[in-house]
């Protein structure tokens, strides 16, 4: 029986101080008993010539000093994992909140986890179809990648995510797919949001949701992913499924760090965030991956607002250090009813020259993707000069030009949020809108590819 304390000495917001503890370590998970009975959740952050400090994963009302007391397990926080967990929704803490009975685990795994040994880890090079043509087409997704999501307060990335991942999987492979969704911070209707899509769409037959909305307590924030990211590696791993992992909002989880890390007094960072918020963010993406010598893998999208809309704010500036690439979405975008608004300029995938290709999704992929990309950012130019000094100042191949960034935004770009193209599809439409521009444009694509596939726009 562990050994109880009565020594609380004070409560400061999610912080608890408790004297006199023998044998307890950092990390390690405690419970505090109200003298009603009611029992809290906390674990030991700092441990000092027998003083704890104690975080508390729910809020710190109804602590009396003199009547509650403390017992400490021994053991850091720990989830009960099982195949059973498909199909099922759960809070911040692991515990379920669909309705249905508890999982009864095959195994249970600190939340902690550990990061994938360098030497270990086997390069991402497979294809992963999303069904969005700017991620397929031009921003490809690899399994055991980090692609994060960009977005903009007020934008319809909670749409993207979901669609994301009712949508994805491994093609030509007949092992099973799974998708592990963790929504911190969210409110009521964003939750439901997620929960009717995915149950309309049957998609939760496949995911493992884990859901910490607006009014749960900051601290089981921090929590969540690594709830989320333990259940990934047990199916991973254990089970040899593809898992895609999507945790959103990165934001909330890093004012959450912020909120705990202000109540502990330390120093704090850039804007406020703690110095080791870069550790902290590395110790759940790096989480992501594939292993030598074992079939299944986690392939993570990361969503994040960025406050203000600043690309160099300290979250999205750290998640780009440690992440591949970024998938951007643009406001401008979305003011013109483009539906994902995803800005592919700025967007990166750094690993989408290993996933692409004969074999993977067809030999005309990267010649196709390069003209794309060439095309779309000279008509865009082409736009902005047209504003300046008026149409007539355009040549007629800039018009052209202009044309094909605007049918490119219309019909490539904003495909809605319940069409699921697949690469074929979205490799055609590519050399659809290609047509718009003659074949002496087309400097970036081999000359077997263009014989093959170009056509003239009005015959495509």
């Amino acid at each position: 029986m562990p050994k109880e304390y009565r020594t609380i000495q004070e409560v400061a917001g999610p912080l608890m101080l408790v004297k006199g503890v023998e044998n307890v370590g950092y990390d390690e998970l405690g419970e505090i008993e109200l003298s009603d009975g009611t029992r809290r959740r906390c674990k030991v952050l700092q441990i000092d010539e027998g003083n704890a400090m104690v975080q508390l994963f729910e809020n710190a009302t109804g602590i009396n000093l003199d009547s509650s007391k403390v017992r400490f397990f021994g053991k850091s926080m720990e989830l009960g994992v099982s195949e059973d967990m498909l199909g099922r929704m759960f809070d911040g803490l692991g515990r379920p909140i669909d309705g249905g009975p508890e999982i009864i685990p095959d195994a249970r795994m600190d939340i902690n986890g550990l990061p994938i040994n360098p030497a270990a880890r086997a390069y991402p090079s497979e294809f992963i179809q999303t069904g969005v043509s700017a991620i397929d087409g031009l921003n490809t997704l690899v399994r055991g990648q980090k692609l994060p999501i960009f977005s903009c307060s007020g934008l319809p990335h909670a749409n993207l995510a979901a669609q994301i991942a009712r949508q994805a999987k491994v093609r030509g492979t007949t092992e099973p797919f799974a998708v592990v969704f963790a929504a911190m911070g969210i409110t009521f209707e964003e939750a439901n949001f997620f929960m009717n899509s995915f149950r309309e769409t049957g998609a939760i037959d496949r995911a493992v949701m884990f859901l910490n909305l607006a009014n749960d307590p900051a601290v089981e924030r921090i929590s969540t992913p690594r709830m989320a990211l333990t259940a990934a590696e047990y199916l991973a791993f254990e089970k040899d499924m593809h898992v895609l992992v999507i945790l959103t909002d990165i934001t909330n989880y890093a004012d959450s760090l912020r909120e705990v890390s202000a109540a502990r007094k330390e120093v704090p960072g850039r804007r406020g965030y703690p110095g080791y918020m870069y550790t902290d963010l590395a110790s759940l993406y790096e989480r992501a991956g594939r292993q030598i010598g074992r079939k299944g893998s986690i392939t993570m999208v990361p969503i994040l607002t960025m406050p203000e809309d600043d690309k160099t704010h300290p979250i999205p500036d750290l998640t780009g250090y440690i992440t591949e690439g970024q998938i951007i979405l643009g406001r401008d975008l979305y003011r013109k009813g483009v539906q994902p608004p995803i800005d592919v300029l700025p967007s990166l995938s750094r690993l989408k020259d290993k996933g692409i290709g004969e074999g993977k999704t067809r030999e005309d992929h990267a010649n196709t993707m390069n003209q794309l990309f060439a095309a779309y950012s000279r008509g865009k130019d082409a736009k902005e000069l047209m504003v300046v000094l008026g149409e007539a100042a355009l040549s007629d191949m800039d018009k052209l030009y202009a044309k094909f960034a605007d049918e490119f935004e219309k019909q490539y770009v904003s495909q809605g949020y319940n069409t699921d193209r697949s690469i074929e599809e979205t490799l055609d439409l590519g050399w659809k809108l290609l047509g718009i521009l003659p074949k002496s444009e087309l400097k970036r694509i081999k000359d077997e590819y263009i014989e093959k596939y170009y056509k003239p726009y009005d015959e495509a």
